[in-house]
């Protein structure tokens, strides 16, 4: 069969596209980097691929707020586009920036009527960078990304990752959907992992076909087992990092 065909989608700031393109070659994609500027001047190109991944990065220095830009570029240029997409089938995954941006678009957690966002990604409750790596736990449910995942480390690097909603309803009813797939658990202490202080430890979500996913941790940067901090301590400290599957399983899909 002809291997599944991945957009990158960047903008100015991205600085992730790189890895992520590597990671999505690895498990046998094709992966293409793309400038928002060349989709929308081509909005056709879309139609030759199978996967959409924004990946991380500040998009526009972040200015106004993380991802808002771009974002803004994809409601006002490519909103009925890539809802199109996500509706033939295809794939779409959000990456930390890529993350904040989809959760500004109307792709994932927006109000089904008027298409504003119900839930976003505010301030670390430190008040300060995070980079490091956390502990999580994954409820995959029908989220295509996580299938087979329950336990992993990944590692985070970001300022706005604090996942909340508009209220504890809305929030509640996001995890009775079973949209709130993946969490920040506790460490081997059990000391909690969570570095932002995100509403119920919410690293990661998806939206009700399972087909579109937002994370904020980064499986990009743990595609080898080299690159965990602790590889040499580890058991499993030869072969592939544990980010590898994300990719591996969305591939899979049309593989």
């Amino acid at each position: 069969m002809i291997p599944p065909r991945v957009i990158i989608l960047r903008a100015p700031g991205t600085n992730c596209d790189h890895e992520t393109s590597h990671a999505f070659s690895l498990t046998g994609g094709l992966p293409t980097r793309v400038h928002i500027r060349e989709l929308i001047e081509n909005p056709k190109r879309i139609n030759e691929f199978q996967i959409l991944c924004i990946p991380g990065g500040f998009s526009y220095g972040d200015d106004i707020a993380s991802g808002r830009i771009f974002a803004l570029e994809i409601r006002s240029q490519l909103g009925d586009l890539l809802e199109q997409f996500r509706d033939r089938g295809g794939l779409i995954l959000g990456i930390c920036n890529g993350f904040q941006v989809l959760l500004q678009t109307r792709l994932l957690m927006a109000d089904s009527h008027s298409g504003l966002p119900l839930a976003s990604l505010a301030f670390n409750e430190s008040g300060r960078f995070v980079d490091r790596w956390v502990k999580l736990e994954s409820q995959p449910g029908r989220c295509v990304f996580l299938r087979g995942v329950h336990r992993l480390d990944l590692p985070v690097a970001h300022g706005e990752g604090r996942f909340v909603t508009m209220d504890r309803s809305t929030f509640s009813s996001f995890e009775a959907a079973g949209q709130l797939v993946l969490r920040y658990s506790n460490d081997s202490s059990g000391k909690s992992t969570n570095p932002n202080g995100s509403e119920g430890d919410v690293a990661g979500v998806c939206d009700l076909t399972g087909r579109v996913f937002g994370l904020m941790p980064h499986p990009e940067r743990f595609v080898d087992a080299t690159q965990h901090p602790s590889w040499t301590r580890r058991s499993d400290n030869g072969g592939c990092g544990a980010g590898l599957v994300l990719f591996q399983n969305a591939v899979s899909i049309f593989s």
